[in-house]
């Protein structure tokens, strides 16, 4: 058994965004973001469905057209296939997102 934090290790990377995988397992992938505010505004569409939360800072999203703000505590839930972009965020914010992969 391991334990480790959250909270460990949080400085953010120079630019763009570190993407830890905490567990994978049986479809199920959990992973912790760390962004900088300096972040190519990339679309993702992915196959998978996402469950994310934002741990700690603040954040703008575009979900399929819709502009969300997030602070810290907020999540949402992406159902496969919708587009999402992450416009801004701030230094050092910190994400738990978990990834459902269908068979």
């Amino acid at each position: 058994m391991k334990i480790d934090n959250l909270f460990r290790d949080t400085a953010p990377p120079l630019e763009g965004e570190r993407f830890e995988t905490l567990l994978s397992h049986k479809g199920l992938l959990i992973e912790r973001i760390i962004s900088s505010p300096r972040i190519a505004a990339t679309e993702y569409i992915q196959s998978q469905d996402e469950w994310v939360v934002l741990l700690q800072g603040e954040a703008t999203l575009d979900v399929a057209g819709e502009q969300i703000e997030l602070k810290a505590g907020d999540y949402v839930f992406l159902a496969a296939q919708t587009p999402h972009t992450v416009q801004k965020v701030s230094d050092g914010a910190v994400w738990l997102a978990v990834h459902l992969h269908h068979p």
